[in-house]
């Protein structure tokens, strides 16, 4: 089957399984990364070395219009934040891959709530493409397990291995799993997170502390130690009785700090100072 893939290295693998199962690629649709928490290298690399055209701006009518005078059948979304409505008109299909267990957790970026909530299961989604973000008929779903020491890098992997494995079962009968679709009903919508969801809080329990970290993981929680603010992104704690004032620096040795929560205390092994400049986006 012919198809166009838009998306990033965040589902990257998507578009390689559907590489394998032997579908033809006519275009790449992507768009522009920071190159720190969002890359594309990768699949635009691999789309030059296909001699694809590639587009880095957002789909319009026309380019769907032109898809279908290329002989595209198909459109394979997967970490594209623009929406996209009227292929219809112009192809057979168009499906998305949403890292969450649909219809929990539509919206632009959902991993770092689910861990900040503690949910104990996840999953990975491939759904129709519909006029509103993440409401379309879903064809495929896995779900799996959440730990209780689930991290945002632990998570995003599981989210991409299990992609892949949709997109593999999809790509051997998409038709058919799209005429068996089953409409999603209400869900949820989790917009994107705020800048105080991604705050340390040292007045809260040293297990609180330490989620909000492992929610951010890589892409760094950021905190106040003493009058000091720095991105965090590896902590580890302990519970005991104190007298510190929450966010004082109790202990420092080499790259280590040791800051007071309320209940304990919490070491912090991987941190940078913070950079006055543009906002980093979670």
């Amino acid at each position: 089957m012919r198809f166009a893939f838009a998306g990033i290295d965040f589902l990257g693998d998507v578009f390689e399984a559907f590489l394998a199962k032997g579908w033809e690629p006519v275009k790449l649709f992507s768009r522009p990364c920071d190159s720190i928490y969002d890359f594309n290298d990768a699949t635009l690399s691999r789309a030059r070395g296909l001699k694809l055209p590639v587009q880095m701006t957002r789909i319009l009518p026309a380019d769907l219009a032109s898809l279908k005078t290329m002989g595209c059948e198909a459109l394979v979304v997967a970490g594209y934040p623009w929406l996209i409505t009227g292929w219809e008109r112009h192809l057979s299909y168009a499906i998305n891959f949403h890292p969450s267990p649909l219809p929990l957790g539509r919206g632009p970026y959902p991993l770092f709530q689910a861990i900040l909530d503690g949910l104990p299961e996840w999953g990975m989604t491939a759904h129709v493409l519909e006029p509103a973000f993440d409401t379309g008929a879903i064809m495929v779903q896995k779900r799996f397990p959440l730990s209780d020491t689930e991290t945002h890098d632990t998570l995003l992997s599981k989210c991409q291995m299990a992609a892949k494995e949709l997109a593999i079962e999809l790509a051997g009968g998409l038709p058919r799993f799209c005429a068996e679709a089953k409409p999603q009903g209400s869900g949820t919508y989790w917009p994107r997170v705020t800048q105080a969801q991604r705050t340390v809080d040292w007045t809260g329990g040293v297990r609180d502390v330490l989620r909000t970290i492992r929610a951010f993981g890589s892409i760094e929680a950021f905190a106040q130690v003493d009058s000091r603010y720095v991105y965090v992104w590896e902590a580890s704690g302990w519970h005991e009785p104190h007298r510190y004032r929450p966010g004082t620096l109790v202990h420092r040795h080499r790259k280590q700090m040791v800051v007071a929560a309320r209940d304990g205390f919490v070491q912090i092994s991987g941190w940078s100072p913070y950079a006055p400049g543009p906002a980093r986006q979670a």
